[in-house]
């Protein structure tokens, strides 16, 4: 079997795409290559995400090159995926989920940050909380991109994935220190750790025995939430499954968390229906 994966160009991007070419290779004796794709997010790097709705502008690209027959799978970060796929188009399944926390990054020697590099509603909300009074400002980049601005004080402190940084064996950088961030202080996004492959409908039989069943449970509820609220990344929300309980936060209610059952999970868009209702939603 000869597969074309779709991805981006960025190296964390290229990392994520290899993990899912070995995957295959592994599971499904794949002869998998890539097909670089330039998305629009990552062109206009002079936009504001928020303003220009971020929600598409990195996965677009690699969708139509699904639909055009130019490649067999996508792969993504799930945290970038819009909550529906586009007609004809699904989620196949995830690799196994790497760590889910955000961290804050902090420029050495700063212990309270002035300044935030995010332009996450999600993750501005939930850090005001522990720095009150704190000012955000937009930090687009690649992950050292970001790493080095903050180094070089263009912020105090920015937010990232720690999924993002290990996948690419970042574990220290000079000039900043991490600091992870608990759910009770920060309730990841929606599919944070988790790498989707995307595919045409009539492909998914054949690529999901590769792809981690636990993983594809936890996710698939969190996007029956994601899918329920809409909104795209302009509102703050946030929603995580563990095994046992849903971490959720909104601009609404705040962090909240709820105990989850095997019935839960079995049923994911009731499941979100009626805790949203419990919600006020």
């Amino acid at each position: 079997m000869k597969l074309l994966l779709a991805t981006r160009k960025s190296p964390l991007a290229l990392a994520q795409t290899n993990m899912v070419a070995a995957r295959f290779a592994e599971k499904l004796g794949a002869e998998c290559e890539l097909l670089k794709i330039v998305t629009t997010g990552d062109r206009q790097t002079d936009w504001s995400l928020i303003k220009q709705g971020g929600k598409g502008l990195f996965t677009a690209e690699l969708e139509q090159a699904l639909l055009r027959g130019d490649a067999h799978a996508a792969v993504h970060s799930c945290k970038d995926l819009p909550g529906e796929n586009p007609a004809g188009l699904t989620v196949a399944g995830f690799l196994p989920r790497e760590l889910t926390h955000d961290v804050l990054v902090l420029r050495a020697g700063v212990t309270t940050p002035a300044t935030i590099g995010s332009s996450s509603p999600r993750r501005q909300l939930q850090v005001a909380k522990l720095f009150p009074g704190v000012k955000f400002t937009e930090i687009r980049g690649n992950v050292d991109t970001r790493l080095k601005k903050i180094a070089q004080g263009d912020a105090d402190a920015t937010i990232l994935a720690a999924a993002g940084m290990r996948r690419l064996g970042i574990h220290s950088w000079p000039g900043v220190t991490f600091r992870p961030l608990k759910f009770e202080e920060s309730v990841p996004a929606v599919g944070q750790g988790a790498i989707a492959i995307q595919c045409r409908t009539d492909l998914a039989a054949q690529l999901a025995p590769a792809l981690d069943a636990a993983t594809f449970r936890n996710v698939t509820l969190e996007r029956a939430f994601q899918a329920q609220i809409g909104g795209g990344c302009q509102v703050a929300f946030a929603a995580h499954a563990t095994d046992d309980t849903l971490h959720f936060f909104h601009e609404r209610t705040g962090i909240r968390r709820f105990p989850l059952t095997g019935a839960d999970f079995a049923a994911p868009q009731a499941t979100a229906a009626r805790i949203l209702k419990e919600l006020g939603f």
